[in-house]
């Protein structure tokens, strides 16, 4: 268990595991991302306890997770985002010590390129998460209530109407003849439900 505390090694796992958080954080529910900053954050735990740390550095990391979960919160605003990175870049560098507090363990090199490394991917990341989540969805079907179309089928339990210029699955309370006009009165998932209307417009 000596390798483990390499301050080197233990900001890896350090980095790995709060990265792995902060993407379950994003696509929840894979448990993968889960079960992995798991055992790598254990890793890096057993290090915290057992090698000089800065206090104020762990405080900077736990801060990096609050603002992070800030920006998801308030997606039109990426400040929130870029003092998440900040922070997590500072507080992982400086957490583990030499004997002097300001002096990092870490190797100079080792921080910068994973810093440049983590940094980039959660910024692009999370600003394309944050995108998509704010966009609209390429087929809105809420304009389908009240939309009138035509009968394609005979429609009772089950049937064909052309609406909004595509064909759906339809059901009626009502035998409608084919060719008969339609008006959508509901919709559950991808089945319509409909009802006849008459040539002239209410």
């Amino acid at each position: 268990m000596e390798f483990l505390l390499n301050p080197n090694l233990a900001y890896l796992f350090l980095v790995c595991g709060i990265t792995l958080t902060l993407l379950a954080i994003l696509t929840p529910g894979t448990g993968v991302l889960e079960i992995g900053a798991f055992f790598a954050l254990a890793l890096a735990g057993w290090a915290v306890y057992s090698l000089p740390i800065n206090p104020w550095a762990l405080v900077m990391l736990v801060l990096s997770v609050f603002l992070f979960i800030g920006a998801l919160r308030k997606s039109g605003n990426t400040h929130y985002l870029a003092l998440s990175i900040l922070t997590l870049i500072l507080g992982s560098t400086f957490l583990f010590r030499e004997e002097n507090i300001w002096q990092p363990a870490v190797h100079p090199l080792l921080a910068a390129v994973a810093s440049l490394l983590a940094g980039g991917f959660f910024w692009i990341a999370t600003t394309k998460t944050l995108e998509a989540s704010a966009a609209r969805p390429a087929h809105d079907l809420s304009p389908l209530i009240g939309a009138r179309g035509e009968a394609r089928t005979e429609i009772h339990d089950e049937g064909v109407v052309f609406v909004t210029g595509e064909l759906w699955t339809a059901r009626s309370k009502t035998v409608i003849p084919a060719g008969t006009p339609i008006r959508v009165l509901r919709r559950e998932g991808l089945i319509l439900e409909v009802e006849p209307v008459s040539d002239s417009p209410d």
